[in-house]
């Protein structure tokens, strides 16, 4: 067996694969080009069950057909969140042009993923089963596929993983504190980590545990549902979906002749309490310093900000000022995009979604426009329309929850990545 652990100030954590299942369409190519399109792909909710909900506008990942994608075996045990994260991994693993060969040993990987809701359209089924028909016609998989670790476990079973596993349950924010843990464990001595979020939320019991959220936006029209840092903001338009990421020991990676897409410089973290948007201008702004502090990175460096856009005057308020304190007279100029206001919040995936924009963003040399959103009323250097061709070495990703949790995570370019997916959009 091979040994790889190295000093951990040596050890990289490179990011060689993306998987991701938005509502722009499962795989990472389609999901970039309707993004760096700008197109929204939010639509009128058309889920069974949920006609007479407040709710009227969402992001949902359409023509999904699981068991084209995933063995019987492991269907009938999880949720259509883990349905996601399954075919989201394997789409990073075949991404990164990576097999078990790979693997010094089962133990050499992990996975780590956040979740919020977890199962709650398998929930929903089986305790309708439990009131309708009585305790015989409920499913022991029950006990399991509703858990939000559901989908670290199946897919380190599926894939016979046994490294270091783990999973956040950390608000929205989580989806950028599961890719910090990864990368920590990476530099702590595992070889690779299958990293992600996904989420579905529009199950209709899972609706009903959402509309106590005063940010969820109530509007019917599709283009005006979810319109950030503007004068019409009203909320946020939920989604399902998210991404998976493959981070690997950066010199373990190359050595096996896969491509360095990026690395994880930085990472910060916060809370600030539940909906208090106005003191989340302070921890974002923390958690942006220490983000930049661990990257090494000055802020006069961030080439483009992926902006949390929540939609809700205050927090884009907080947000925007947060920008100021911490990145000074350089958030100004530094182009800010919120590409999630075409495909829906999708919670803590949304950050992760985030997270793989970035990747393909540096390689194509482009920031990704802010779809449905125009008229800006705060002092950013926002993204809309059509999307802005520059040089990209360094992306800074915010992440804010509804329960108070903030966080921001640094990617780098690596300098030997290949230039072979520029863009010729413009």
């Amino acid at each position: 067996m091979r040994e790889r652990r190295r000093d951990p100030r040596h050890r990289g954590a490179a990011v060689t694969g993306l998987g991701v299942v938005s509502p722009h369409g499962v795989g990472a190519e389609p999901f970039w080009k309707m993004t760096a399109d700008g197109t929204s792909s939010l639509t009128r909710l058309g889920r069974d069950g949920c006609e007479n909900y407040p709710l009227k506008v969402a992001g949902e990942v359409r023509g999904f057909d699981p068991a084209a994608l995933i063995e019987e075996t492991y269907l009938v045990q999880t949720d259509r969140f883990t349905h996601f994260a399954l075919t989201a991994a394997q789409l990073a693993l075949d991404d990164a042009r990576w097999g078990p060969a790979d693997a010094a040993s089962p133990y050499s990987v992990g996975v780590v993923t956040a979740a919020g809701s977890g199962g709650g359209e398998f929930g929903q089924r089986e305790l309708q089963n439990l009131w309708g028909q009585g305790p015989r016609h409920v499913g022991p998989y029950q006990s399991i596929a509703w858990f939000y670790a559901a989908s670290t476990g199946q897919i380190s079973i599926r894939n016979d993983f046994k490294g270091p596993c783990g999973v956040v349950a950390g608000d929205e924010a989580g989806g950028l504190d599961a890719l910090a843990h990864a990368a920590r464990t990476v530099r702590r001595g595992t070889d690779t980590v299958v990293v992600g979020a996904t989420e579905a939320p529009l199950a209709p019991y899972s609706i009903v545990c959402q509309l106590g959220y005063p940010e969820l936006s109530r509007s019917g029209d599709p283009g005006g549902a979810y319109r950030p840092f503007t004068s019409a903001a009203c909320g946020f338009a939920p989604a399902e979906g998210g991404a998976v990421l493959l981070l690997e020991e950066e010199r373990t990676a190359r050595e096996r002749g896969a491509e360095v897409r990026a690395t994880v410089a930085g990472h910060g973290a916060t809370f600030t309490g539940a909906s208090r948007w106005a003191e989340s201008r302070a921890g974002l702004a923390r958690a942006i310093t220490t983000a930049l502090a661990e990257a090494d990175c000055r802020p006069e460096e961030v080439d483009v900000v992926f902006a949390d856009a929540l939609g809700v005057p205050e927090a884009d308020r907080a947000e925007a000022l947060a920008l100021a304190d911490a990145l000074g007279p350089h958030a100004r100029r530094v182009p800010v995009t919120a590409p999630k206001t075409g495909t829906g919040r999708a919670y803590c995936a949304a950050p992760v979604l985030d997270a793989a924009t970035a990747v393909l963003a540096m390689e194509h040399g482009l920031v990704p426009p802010t779809p449905n959103v125009l008229d800006i009323c705060h002092d950013l250097a926002l993204v809309t329309g059509r999307a802005h061709p520059a040089e990209l070495r360094t992306a800074l990703i915010l992440s804010r929850g509804l329960m108070g949790l903030n966080s921001a995570l640094v990617l780098r370019r690596s300098a030997a990545s290949s230039s072979h997916r520029r863009s010729t959009l413009v």
